[in-house]
């Protein structure tokens, strides 16, 4: 049996868990900062912080000690909110060995040093001696439908294909089915970006405007994060698959979105404070996500009026029809 430790123990966390705990053929370690989520588990065999209604498995073990975690993993598998990366890997490091498997399954970049959290972990850990084996899990996955067991696809990415192919012959089964990449820049960036498209497709709905407008950006949304990918190194094919478009077409129109959902209230005129007090410490990864996002496109010089106008929106005082208006003023060029 494969040892395996999940790093979070949020929604998504939890339900990464569920996922591969199911079949009963791994030993698998959740790390959950709060006690009241371990003591949760263990006793009910429920997350009734932050997943109440799923049962976790018996194969998986709750605990609140990251040197617990991850003694005698191979494979690691972090899902913090990307503003507390930095952080836990540097409580992780000390834990951490050269021969563990390293999967990020965080979207988002850090805003101070616009690092993927890839680029983050490694930063970390070789500061601590440790050069890990790092990849990252990205695609179109509601950690509710993973949980219940709905089909799901996702992509795991890493320069050597041979782990990528670990990862997925452990993590997959024949609801979860995992494919692979060596393009880690194309799978992280795809899974960080869509976030802020999706708060803008949640203001046209929000605002009352119908499937043509949602579609369009949807579209023009693909084309504005495929070109910042592809500036940063990745592969436009990549924006293309599970990690790029299957993911921003499901959280651009998926009820269970937290970004539509925070883009949906803004249209409706809430201000992003209440709303995410409403959200009881849930994360939108867009809302942190899109100084990064423009901090890159700044320093790439690529041109990203949706990201533009949703960061006036979110941060500047810009009233969502304001926004929206300006973007059907710009010029129509060529597809």
């Amino acid at each position: 049996m494969s040892e395996i430790a999940v790093i979070g123990a949020g929604a998504w966390g939890t339900a990464i868990a569920i996922a591969v705990g199911r079949g009963g053929t791994h030993r698998v370690r959740l790390w959950a900062y709060e006690k009241e989520v371990t003591e949760s588990i263990a006793a009910r065999r429920v997350n009734e912080m932050y997943f109440p209604g799923f049962r976790v498995p018996e194969a998986v073990r709750p605990t609140s000690s990251l040197e617990e975690a991850l003694a005698g993993t191979e494979i690691v598998a972090s899902v913090m909110p990307s503003h507390h990366c930095r952080r836990v890997y540097q409580q992780m490091a000390p834990h951490v060995t050269g021969d563990m498997i390293l999967v990020s399954a965080t979207k988002g970049i850090e805003n101070k040093t616009l690092l993927r959290m890839t680029e983050v972990a490694a930063e970390v850990l070789e500061g601590a001696g440790v050069r890990a084996q790092i990849g990252a899990l990205s695609g179109p996955s509601f950690a509710k439908e993973v949980a219940r067991g709905d089909p799901t696809a996702v992509a795991v990415a890493f320069r050597d294909r041979n782990l990528a192919s670990r990862v997925q012959k452990e993590f997959s089964d024949a609801i979860f089915r995992v494919y692979t990449n060596d393009d880690v820049v194309g799978v992280e960036l795809g899974g960080a970006l869509k976030n802020i498209i999706a708060i803008a497709a949640g203001v046209c709905d929000g605002l009352g405007l119908g499937h043509n407008t949602v579609a369009a950006l949807i579209t023009r949304g693909l084309a504005e994060i495929t070109r910042l990918a592809v500036a940063c190194g990745a592969r436009r094919e990549t924006m293309f698959g599970l990690a790029g478009m299957g993911d921003l077409v499901l959280t651009c129109t998926g009820g269970l979105s937290r970004n539509r959902t925070v883009g949906q209230e803004l249209g409706r005129g809430r201000n992003l404070e209440s709303i995410m007090a409403d959200m009881q410490g849930a994360v939108a990864e867009g809302v942190h996500t899109i100084h990064a996002a423009l901090g890159l496109a700044q320093r790439h010089q690529v041109e990203m009026p949706i990201t533009e106008q949703m960061n006036a929106v979110l941060h500047q005082g810009k009233s969502p029809e304001d926004a929206i208006r300006e973007l059907l003023s710009r010029p129509a060029g060529e597809e």
